[in-house]
């Protein structure tokens, strides 16, 4: 998987244990380190804060809108 691929399942994790949509990035980057060692804490961050985020600047080739910046340090999967 890649780490965009652990994001995004780490996240639909975090949701069915905890019940609610809005996660703090440093609990998706925990809840990808406990299932996976592949990944720096950089890499985790830098995916959720810039590549994955809609609302971020384009400063990567590859970008994806999987998520929403909701509040600060603060992100939701993005619907549809």
């Amino acid at each position: 998987m890649t780490c965009r691929d652990e994001v995004l399942a780490s996240m639909r994790r975090l949701r069915s244990r905890h019940g609610r949509d809005m996660f703090r990035l440093d609990e998706i980057v925990q809840e990808v380190q406990a299932a996976t060692s592949n990944y720096a804490e950089s890499t985790i961050r830098t995916h959720v804060v810039s590549k994955m985020c809609k609302q971020a600047p384009v400063n990567h080739e590859i970008v994806h809108n999987d998520l929403d910046r909701v509040g600060r340090g603060l992100y939701k999967l993005r619907s549809g």
